[in-house]
Protein backbone atom coordinates (compact mmCIF):
# COMPACT_ATOMS: atom_id res chain seq x y z
CA UNK A 1 0.00 0.00 0.00
CA UNK A 2 1.24 3.65 -1.14
CA UNK A 3 2.03 6.20 1.97
CA UNK A 4 -0.67 8.58 1.00
CA UNK A 5 -0.77 12.09 3.17
CA UNK A 6 -3.18 14.67 3.06
CA UNK A 7 -0.61 17.23 2.06
CA UNK A 8 -0.66 20.98 3.10
CA UNK A 9 0.25 23.27 0.14
CA UNK A 10 2.22 25.96 0.21
CA UNK A 11 1.76 28.30 -2.95
CA UNK A 12 3.75 31.57 -4.23
CA UNK A 13 2.07 33.90 -6.64
CA UNK A 14 4.26 33.89 -9.75
CA UNK A 15 6.58 36.64 -10.40
CA UNK A 16 5.17 39.80 -11.08
CA UNK A 17 1.28 38.36 -10.48
CA UNK A 18 -1.06 38.09 -7.49
CA UNK A 19 -2.11 34.86 -8.56
CA UNK A 20 -0.20 31.79 -9.98
CA UNK A 21 -1.04 29.59 -13.14
CA UNK A 22 -0.55 26.35 -13.76
CA UNK A 23 -0.62 24.36 -16.67
CA UNK A 24 -1.01 20.70 -17.36
CA UNK A 25 1.26 19.60 -14.74
CA UNK A 26 0.94 15.62 -15.50
CA UNK A 27 -0.10 14.50 -12.43
CA UNK A 28 -2.53 11.46 -13.86
CA UNK A 29 0.09 8.91 -12.04
CA UNK A 30 -0.22 10.46 -8.70
CA UNK A 31 -2.81 10.71 -5.89
CA UNK A 32 -2.30 14.06 -4.86
CA UNK A 33 -4.94 14.63 -1.87
CA UNK A 34 -4.06 18.17 -0.88
CA UNK A 35 -5.35 21.49 0.52
CA UNK A 36 -4.15 24.92 0.63
CA UNK A 37 -5.19 28.80 1.90
CA UNK A 38 -5.83 30.00 -1.09
CA UNK A 39 -8.85 29.63 -3.70
CA UNK A 40 -8.30 27.76 -6.98
CA UNK A 41 -10.00 27.70 -10.44
CA UNK A 42 -9.41 24.24 -11.95
CA UNK A 43 -10.57 23.47 -15.75
CA UNK A 44 -9.14 20.32 -17.46
CA UNK A 45 -10.15 18.77 -20.68
CA UNK A 46 -10.14 15.13 -20.47
CA UNK A 47 -11.83 11.91 -22.14
CA UNK A 48 -13.15 11.15 -18.54
CA UNK A 49 -12.14 11.91 -15.20
CA UNK A 50 -12.89 11.46 -11.25
CA UNK A 51 -13.61 14.97 -9.39
CA UNK A 52 -13.14 14.35 -5.86
CA UNK A 53 -13.59 17.90 -3.46
CA UNK A 54 -14.04 17.49 -0.24
CA UNK A 55 -16.34 14.50 0.67
CA UNK A 56 -17.91 14.81 -2.83
CA UNK A 57 -16.79 12.29 -5.44
CA UNK A 58 -18.14 12.31 -8.62
CA UNK A 59 -17.02 11.70 -12.26
CA UNK A 60 -16.80 14.08 -15.12
CA UNK A 61 -17.02 13.72 -18.97
CA UNK A 62 -14.62 15.77 -21.63
CA UNK A 63 -14.18 18.57 -18.86
CA UNK A 64 -14.87 19.75 -15.78
CA UNK A 65 -14.64 23.36 -14.59
CA UNK A 66 -14.61 23.81 -10.48
CA UNK A 67 -13.75 26.60 -7.73
CA UNK A 68 -12.45 25.41 -4.94
CA UNK A 69 -12.26 27.42 -1.54
CA UNK A 70 -9.66 28.08 0.84
CA UNK A 71 -8.67 24.43 2.92
CA UNK A 72 -10.86 22.21 0.91
CA UNK A 73 -8.80 18.73 0.43
CA UNK A 74 -9.22 17.79 -3.22
CA UNK A 75 -7.72 15.37 -6.00
CA UNK A 76 -5.64 16.22 -9.28
CA UNK A 77 -8.31 16.80 -11.60
CA UNK A 78 -6.09 14.82 -13.68
CA UNK A 79 -6.04 11.53 -11.61
CA UNK A 80 -6.26 8.62 -13.21
CA UNK A 81 -6.87 10.06 -16.78
CA UNK A 82 -5.67 7.45 -19.48
CA UNK A 83 -5.31 10.02 -22.15
CA UNK A 84 -3.84 13.50 -22.42
CA UNK A 85 -5.32 15.66 -19.97
CA UNK A 86 -5.12 19.62 -20.75
CA UNK A 87 -5.02 21.24 -16.75
CA UNK A 88 -5.55 24.87 -16.32
CA UNK A 89 -5.24 25.63 -12.56
CA UNK A 90 -5.32 29.43 -11.25
CA UNK A 91 -4.64 29.77 -7.28
CA UNK A 92 -4.67 32.81 -5.97
CA UNK A 93 -5.20 34.50 -2.00
CA UNK A 94 -8.47 35.60 -0.96
CA UNK A 95 -8.43 39.22 -1.33
CA UNK A 96 -5.15 38.72 -3.73
CA UNK A 97 -5.87 42.17 -4.52
CA UNK A 98 -6.17 44.33 -1.55
CA UNK A 99 -8.90 44.52 0.70
CA UNK A 100 -9.75 48.24 -0.58
CA UNK A 101 -10.53 46.47 -4.00
CA UNK A 102 -12.65 43.69 -3.20
CA UNK A 103 -14.41 46.17 -1.20
CA UNK A 104 -16.10 47.98 -4.30
CA UNK A 105 -19.51 48.06 -4.98
CA UNK A 106 -18.79 46.95 -8.39
CA UNK A 107 -16.86 43.50 -7.42
CA UNK A 108 -19.96 42.51 -4.82
CA UNK A 109 -21.04 39.87 -7.22
CA UNK A 110 -17.38 38.13 -7.16
CA UNK A 111 -17.53 38.60 -3.36
CA UNK A 112 -20.91 36.36 -3.48
CA UNK A 113 -19.20 34.05 -5.71
CA UNK A 114 -15.85 33.49 -3.67
CA UNK A 115 -18.44 33.23 -1.04
CA UNK A 116 -20.00 30.15 -2.36
CA UNK A 117 -16.62 28.68 -3.53
CA UNK A 118 -15.64 28.27 0.29
CA UNK A 119 -18.02 25.23 0.13
CA UNK A 120 -17.06 24.45 -3.34
CA UNK A 121 -18.28 25.24 -7.05
CA UNK A 122 -18.58 23.50 -10.37
CA UNK A 123 -19.63 25.12 -13.62
CA UNK A 124 -21.93 23.14 -16.19
CA UNK A 125 -22.98 23.78 -19.84
CA UNK A 126 -22.32 26.96 -21.93
CA UNK A 127 -20.89 28.70 -18.75
CA UNK A 128 -18.20 25.87 -18.24
CA UNK A 129 -17.30 26.13 -21.83
CA UNK A 130 -16.94 29.91 -22.12
CA UNK A 131 -15.03 30.26 -18.98
CA UNK A 132 -12.73 27.21 -20.00
CA UNK A 133 -11.87 28.80 -23.35
CA UNK A 134 -10.26 31.75 -21.77
CA UNK A 135 -8.68 30.13 -18.92
CA UNK A 136 -6.60 28.33 -21.69
CA UNK A 137 -5.59 31.55 -23.07
CA UNK A 138 -4.26 32.90 -20.12
CA UNK A 139 -0.77 32.15 -20.45
CA UNK A 140 -0.06 33.61 -23.66
CA UNK A 141 -1.54 37.20 -22.38
CA UNK A 142 0.25 39.61 -20.90
CA UNK A 143 0.25 39.92 -17.14
CA UNK A 144 -2.39 42.91 -17.21
CA UNK A 145 -4.64 40.80 -19.60
CA UNK A 146 -4.01 38.19 -17.70
CA UNK A 147 -5.31 39.91 -14.81
CA UNK A 148 -8.44 41.68 -16.56
CA UNK A 149 -9.45 38.28 -18.18
CA UNK A 150 -9.13 36.35 -14.83
CA UNK A 151 -12.03 38.93 -13.53
CA UNK A 152 -13.91 38.73 -16.57
CA UNK A 153 -13.81 35.01 -15.72
CA UNK A 154 -15.27 35.28 -12.12
CA UNK A 155 -17.72 38.13 -13.24
CA UNK A 156 -19.10 35.19 -15.57
CA UNK A 157 -19.06 32.70 -12.93
CA UNK A 158 -20.76 35.15 -10.63
CA UNK A 159 -23.70 35.60 -13.06
CA UNK A 160 -24.52 32.23 -13.78
CA UNK A 161 -26.99 29.70 -13.30
CA UNK A 162 -25.22 27.19 -14.48
CA UNK A 163 -23.75 25.86 -10.79
CA UNK A 164 -23.87 23.48 -8.20
CA UNK A 165 -22.24 24.05 -5.21
CA UNK A 166 -20.95 21.50 -3.24
CA UNK A 167 -21.56 22.06 0.30
CA UNK A 168 -18.12 21.08 1.48
CA UNK A 169 -16.40 22.28 4.77
CA UNK A 170 -12.54 23.29 5.03
CA UNK A 171 -10.21 20.78 6.22
CA UNK A 172 -9.39 22.66 9.35
CA UNK A 173 -11.28 25.97 11.19
CA UNK A 174 -9.60 27.94 13.19
CA UNK A 175 -9.43 25.87 16.37
CA UNK A 176 -8.15 22.30 14.20
CA UNK A 177 -5.72 24.90 12.49
CA UNK A 178 -3.82 25.12 16.06
CA UNK A 179 -3.75 21.41 16.26
CA UNK A 180 -2.48 20.60 13.20
CA UNK A 181 -0.12 18.65 13.49
CA UNK A 182 -1.84 16.24 15.92
CA UNK A 183 -4.84 16.12 13.41
CA UNK A 184 -1.98 15.30 10.91
CA UNK A 185 -0.51 12.33 12.48
CA UNK A 186 -4.39 10.92 12.96
CA UNK A 187 -5.36 11.07 9.05
CA UNK A 188 -2.21 10.14 8.23
CA UNK A 189 -2.54 6.70 10.14
CA UNK A 190 -6.17 6.69 8.41
CA UNK A 191 -5.07 7.16 5.17
CA UNK A 192 -2.07 4.69 5.17
CA UNK A 193 -4.00 1.91 7.22
CA UNK A 194 -7.69 2.42 6.31
CA UNK A 195 -7.63 -0.88 4.37
CA UNK A 196 -6.54 -2.62 7.58
CA UNK A 197 -8.67 -3.44 10.83
CA UNK A 198 -7.72 -0.22 12.85
CA UNK A 199 -8.13 0.20 16.62
CA UNK A 200 -9.33 2.96 18.23
CA UNK A 201 -6.84 2.82 21.02
CA UNK A 202 -3.90 2.85 18.91
CA UNK A 203 -4.95 6.24 17.23
CA UNK A 204 -5.71 7.77 20.24
CA UNK A 205 -2.24 6.42 21.32
CA UNK A 206 -0.83 8.70 18.38
CA UNK A 207 -2.40 11.80 20.34
CA UNK A 208 -1.24 10.82 23.81
CA UNK A 209 -4.81 10.71 24.94
CA UNK A 210 -6.90 8.53 27.08
CA UNK A 211 -10.17 7.16 24.41
CA UNK A 212 -12.24 9.12 26.11
CA UNK A 213 -10.53 12.14 26.03
CA UNK A 214 -9.36 11.11 22.37
CA UNK A 215 -12.83 10.69 21.37
CA UNK A 216 -13.56 14.29 22.45
CA UNK A 217 -10.92 15.98 21.29
CA UNK A 218 -11.69 14.49 18.03
CA UNK A 219 -15.70 15.32 17.58
CA UNK A 220 -14.15 18.95 18.81
CA UNK A 221 -12.16 19.14 15.74
CA UNK A 222 -13.85 17.47 13.53
CA UNK A 223 -17.98 17.57 14.59
CA UNK A 224 -17.64 14.20 13.43
CA UNK A 225 -17.07 11.04 15.61
CA UNK A 226 -14.17 8.75 14.97
CA UNK A 227 -16.09 5.72 13.85
CA UNK A 228 -17.98 8.28 11.48
CA UNK A 229 -14.66 9.57 10.17
CA UNK A 230 -13.00 6.58 9.12
CA UNK A 231 -16.26 5.21 8.47
CA UNK A 232 -16.40 8.07 5.66
CA UNK A 233 -12.97 7.70 4.24
CA UNK A 234 -13.62 4.43 3.62
CA UNK A 235 -16.74 5.05 1.81
CA UNK A 236 -14.30 7.93 -0.18
CA UNK A 237 -12.05 5.13 -0.74
CA UNK A 238 -14.78 2.41 -1.86
CA UNK A 239 -16.45 4.74 -4.42
CA UNK A 240 -13.03 5.01 -6.75
CA UNK A 241 -12.98 1.76 -6.63
CA UNK A 242 -16.05 1.44 -7.86
CA UNK A 243 -15.59 4.25 -10.55
CA UNK A 244 -12.62 1.61 -11.59
CA UNK A 245 -14.80 -1.17 -12.28
CA UNK A 246 -14.37 -3.57 -8.88
CA UNK A 247 -17.28 -4.92 -8.31
CA UNK A 248 -19.04 -4.49 -4.90
CA UNK A 249 -17.44 -7.08 -2.82
CA UNK A 250 -13.94 -6.01 -4.02
CA UNK A 251 -14.69 -2.47 -3.31
CA UNK A 252 -15.94 -3.48 0.38
CA UNK A 253 -12.84 -5.34 1.22
CA UNK A 254 -10.55 -2.90 0.16
CA UNK A 255 -11.82 -0.35 1.63
CA UNK A 256 -11.23 -1.73 4.73
CA UNK A 257 -14.66 -3.24 5.47
CA UNK A 258 -14.98 -6.90 6.99
CA UNK A 259 -18.84 -7.55 5.97
CA UNK A 260 -20.31 -6.59 3.07
CA UNK A 261 -24.17 -6.19 4.67
CA UNK A 262 -22.35 -3.21 6.81
CA UNK A 263 -20.96 -2.37 4.13
CA UNK A 264 -23.74 -1.43 1.88
CA UNK A 265 -25.75 0.08 5.01
CA UNK A 266 -22.96 2.68 5.65
CA UNK A 267 -22.71 3.36 1.84
CA UNK A 268 -26.02 4.21 1.69
CA UNK A 269 -25.91 6.58 5.05
CA UNK A 270 -23.49 8.46 3.81
CA UNK A 271 -24.41 8.84 -0.05
CA UNK A 272 -28.06 8.15 -0.01
CA UNK A 273 -27.73 5.27 -2.17
CA UNK A 274 -26.26 1.39 -2.47
CA UNK A 275 -23.22 0.97 -3.90
CA UNK A 276 -24.81 -0.75 -7.49
CA UNK A 277 -27.16 2.21 -7.62
CA UNK A 278 -23.91 4.56 -7.64
CA UNK A 279 -21.70 2.13 -9.56
CA UNK A 280 -24.95 1.88 -12.06
CA UNK A 281 -25.12 5.42 -12.19
CA UNK A 282 -21.87 6.61 -12.92
CA UNK A 283 -21.43 4.08 -15.69
CA UNK A 284 -24.31 5.76 -17.53
CA UNK A 285 -22.78 9.40 -17.58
Amino acid sequence: MKNIKVVRESIRPDMDRSFKILLTPNLNDLFYWHFHGEFEIVYVEAENGIRHIGDHISTYQKSDLALIGPNIPHLNFDYGVKTIAETVVVQMKENFLGTTFFSLPEIATINQLFEKAKAGVVFLGETKRVAGEKLKTLSSLSNFKQLITLLEIFHSLASSNEIEVLHQKPIADGYVLKEQQRLQSIYHFVETNYHEPINVNDVAKLSNLTISAFCRYFKKATHLTFTDFLNQYRINQSKKFLLKDSNVTEACYASGFDNLSYFNKTFKKFTGENPLQFKKRHRAI
